[in-house]
């Protein structure tokens, strides 16, 4: 029988990450939803719970370190304890670097890389104490190659990528196992707001592919480590 987790969710109300909660609530899992609009979450709440999933949820902005440690606090006060977290909030923006879009450049910088680094802060120690636990990151094919007008972006993957690697290598010896899921372009909101009328006619992964793999990780038992999926979509 399937081990029921408790999986922490960040960008949980959208794109992969809500793709990834409904997944897992139907799976039996109990899912913790993180993101910054209150509405979103209970809309996405409601959902889960009225198809006979569990669900709680936790205002949070990834680029505050505060709130990131209080949706911690919160998942292990109401379950005991944390078996994934899911880093997966993120934010894209496609630009030349000519165009010195400094504003753009902090906020992936403060949610991408920083949003990581705070979520491992948190939950780092919750989980040396269990002696286990799974963190997965949202990386992408940006992670692997740096393209046109995706400089700055490609960067903190590539990032998100190094601090991975380097929190399996460092917390093996606690049972912590490290997941990164890498995708190349996926039908999300992240498209709606860029100014690059190219991008629409990429083909695109959904968002439901990314949560298969995720939970395909999420299920394999104690003595298994995927350490990275990457997904392309067929042409």
């Amino acid at each position: 029988m399937q081990q029921v987790k408790t999986i922490v969710i960040t960008g949980a109300t959208s794109g992969i990450g809500k793709a990834t909660a409904l997944l897992a609530a139907s799976h039996g899992h109990q899912v913790v939803l993180a993101a910054r609009k209150e509405a979103d979450l209970q809309a996405t709440a409601e959902t889960i719970q009225q198809a006979g999933g569990q669900a709680i949820y936790k205002v949070t902005d990834v680029s505050k370190k505060a709130e990131v440690q209080a949706l911690i606090d919160f998942a292990l006060a109401q379950y005991g304890r944390i078996d994934v977290l899911d880093l997966n909030a993120g934010v894209m923006s496609f630009a030349p670097m000519n165009e010195v879009r400094v504003d753009e450049w902090e906020k992936m910088i403060d949610i991408n890389v920083k949003g990581v680094l705070y979520g491992l802060a948190a939950v780092i120690p919750v989980m040396e104490k269990q002696q286990g636990g799974q963190i997965i990151a949202t990386d992408s094919t940006a992670g692997h190659q740096v393209g046109q007008n995706n400089t700055v972006y490609a960067s903190t993957k590539f990032s998100v990528r190094a601090i991975m690697d380097g929190v399996r290598a460092e917390e093996a010896k606690s049972h912590i196992r490290t997941m990164m899921v890498s995708p190349a372009f996926v039908k999300t909101g992240f498209f709606e707001d860029q100014r690059n009328a190219n991008l629409e006619r990429v083909p695109k992964l959904r968002p439901e592919d990314i949560a298969a793999s995720v939970l395909f990780a999420v299920e394999q038992p104690d003595n298994v480590d995927i350490n990275e999926i990457v997904l392309r979509p067929t042409l």
